[in-house]
């Protein structure tokens, strides 16, 4: 019935999110609100180490890509259930070492880090830096040098792979502002570099293909490119690399007819993918590294808001206007991504209306979506945002100066603040005169 297995009904026939009530929520906290099933989060940590573990041979980390949804709580989480740490910032690298995230599990991305990023990095100690152009190659081989460190890298590599999703989520191509490309040479010319640096020691590669992603197939291609550069870099230059990190990108169900891949089969697939193409190239299987996000924290996600308005146009479309909005879900209006929603409140009812529902900034594009069922709607009901627990509350703005909503999160039937409201005076703080 529901897109994610942490959602339900209650007796009143309110939607509920890890067996509470979204309404009593809405409630207490305030909308708009987040909330997150913790419960469903360390399920899904749970799946993929699991996973990984029974396939790889204990040789392979699951990386929780922080980006989709990064605070103290989410970092403590992956911490605690023995998963590494994308970081892609030296601020999501300072919220993970608030909470004590161990260094040597946590991996460094991006395109064009600065040089206070990479210092961040080798003062604390990261696991591994994944450099991305030779510019970043230069300048983190001379900081490391000026720092008596030899900093451990892998190469971001454009495997060239379509990932069947949408062009600005695609990020395998040649085309891409990520990686070194292998069509060129460009990604050998950076090898041979990194091999003669003083302050650099080449452990692996990686890629990352794309984003909410369901075939199986574009994955595995991946794989059989990489480890064939691996094979041709053991060949021509003697380097035996380590590691490869496969990246992420795992879809998940926005909408009733989404089928994505469970993990389990996802990690067998692919680690029959590795093993075949290893012994065919007559290399080592490499220590495998993978970075979900989306599918960790996503449906695990419900974004709560109120409705003000109701305005029909006849023959147009019916507008439902609530109090968030693009400053609390982009996603609508960079990807036109789409959600199921529902009236939390008469959730058991049939949803017969179609509507669009509209935020309340200052934008004509601001729409949380278009074409959607919706149960009856008046103002003063709840509106519940389905799987929104990736990529909302880390995208959000304070665009139209409008305050960040406040992050609920549900464990064992308790809820708590991990991110508190912005208030008014947040919004101000940083203003001078």
């Amino acid at each position: 019935m529901f897109v994610s297995d942490c959602l339900g009904l209650n007796a009143l026939g309110h939607l509920t999110i890890g067996g509470r009530d979204t309404v009593e929520l809405a409630q207490t906290y305030g909308t708009p609100l987040y909330v997150m099933d913790e419960d469903e989060i360390r399920r899904a940590c749970a799946s993929y180490r699991e996973s990984i573990n029974k396939y790889y041979g204990g040789r392979g980390l699951v990386t929780y890509a922080s980006k989709a949804f990064c605070c103290k709580a989410a970092c403590k989480i992956a911490m605690e259930e023995g998963l590494g740490l994308d970081v892609v910032s030296i601020g999501e690298l300072y919220t993970a070492q608030s909470v004590g995230f161990p260094p040597e599990r946590i991996f460094f991305h991006g395109n064009n880090k600065t040089v206070q990023e990479l210092l961040a990095a080798l003062e604390y100690g990261v696991g591994q830096i994944v450099v991305d152009n030779l510019s970043e190659l230069e300048l983190l081989n001379q900081l490391a040098i000026s720092h008596n460190q030899k900093a451990s890298i892998l190469f971001r590599i454009k495997p060239g792979v379509d990932a069947h999703t949408h062009a600005f989520i695609r990020t395998g191509q040649i085309d891409s502002k990520f990686g070194f490309a292998l069509e060129t040479g460009e990604a050998l010319g950076a090898v041979r570099m990194a091999a003669g640096m003083e302050g650099i020691e080449l452990k692996g590669l990686h890629c990352h293909i794309g984003s909410q992603i369901f075939d199986i197939e574009p994955f595995e291609h991946a794989a059989e490119v990489m480890l064939g550069f691996i094979a041709e870099i053991r060949e021509k230059t003697g380097l035996a690399l380590e590691i490869l990190d496969l990246g992420g990108g795992f879809g998940i169900k926005y909408l009733p007819e989404h089928d994505p891949v469970q993990y389990d089969r996802y990690m067998m697939q692919v680690s029959e993918t590795v093993k075949k193409s290893c012994a065919a190239l007559g290399i080592n299987t490499p220590y495998i590294v993978i970075e979900p996000g989306r599918s960790i924290v996503g449906p695990a996600g419900v974004t709560l808001y109120t409705v003000g308005s109701v305005k029909e146009i006849p023959g147009v479309r019916t507008y439902v206007a609530v109090d968030g909005g693009m400053c609390d879900n982009p996603r609508y209006i960079l990807y036109q991504s789409e959600y199921e929603a529902m009236v939390a409140n008469k959730a058991s009812q049939p949803r017969l209306r179609t509507v669009t529902i509209a935020g309340k900034c200052c934008e004509s594009g601001d729409l949380i979506g278009e074409r959607m069922p919706l149960q009856e709607v008046q103002a003063g009901d709840i509106i519940a945002v389905l799987s929104t627990g990736a990529y909302n509350y880390s995208m959000a703005s304070n665009y139209n100066r409008i305050p960040k909503p406040a992050v609920v999160m549900l464990r064992d039937g308790k809820d708590r603040v991990v991110v508190r409201r912005e208030t008014l005076d947040d919004i101000i703080r940083n203003d001078l005169l």
